[in-house]
């Protein structure tokens, strides 16, 4: 036994093939495509439609903060618990301290509503046109004479 086995390389190759030879795989599509972004993507879209359509109304909004989150903070042992209430869809967080005013809209209690896209924009719109609503002191009908028609 003279010839000892070479230890293997301290680093494993980068692998430019597959096991079948074919090479690496690349993406399913291009990212110029619609089909390459991700739900959560399409639905930030939706949200920033929705400000852009009423931002043309109220410039205001410019100073308040749109957000979208996965789903509502629960704190059971604060004063945010929902009782009996259904899953919040969004929410608002005051201007305080330079901070500004913040609008939420919560992705995954939308997207459990809506079996469309059509169906979750318009409920996006709702829902981001209440917010609002809330934040600036006046009725949803006043922000968008459109809310509440199918």
């Amino acid at each position: 036994m003279d010839n000892p086995v070479p230890p293997p390389p301290a680093e494993p190759r980068p692998r430019r093939r597959d096991r079948h030879g074919r090479g690496m795989r690349g993406p399913v599509a291009p990212p110029q495509v619609p089909l390459s972004a991700s739900r959560a993507e399409v639905f930030a879209d939706l949200v920033q439609d929705s400000v852009e359509r009423l931002e043309r109304r109220w410039p205001q909004l410019s100073d308040i903060e749109f957000m979208v989150l996965e789903v509502p903070r629960f704190d059971p042992a604060g004063d945010e618990g929902w009782g009996d209430e259904a899953v919040p869809l969004g929410g608002t967080t005051p201007a305080h301290e330079g901070r500004p005013a913040r609008v939420i809209v919560y992705r995954r209690p939308v997207e459990i509503r809506t079996k469309s896209r059509d169906e979750r924009a318009a409920l996006v719109h709702e829902v981001v046109v209440e917010q609002v609503a809330e934040v600036l002191g006046l009725t949803p009908e006043t922000v968008d004479p459109r809310y509440g028609e199918d």
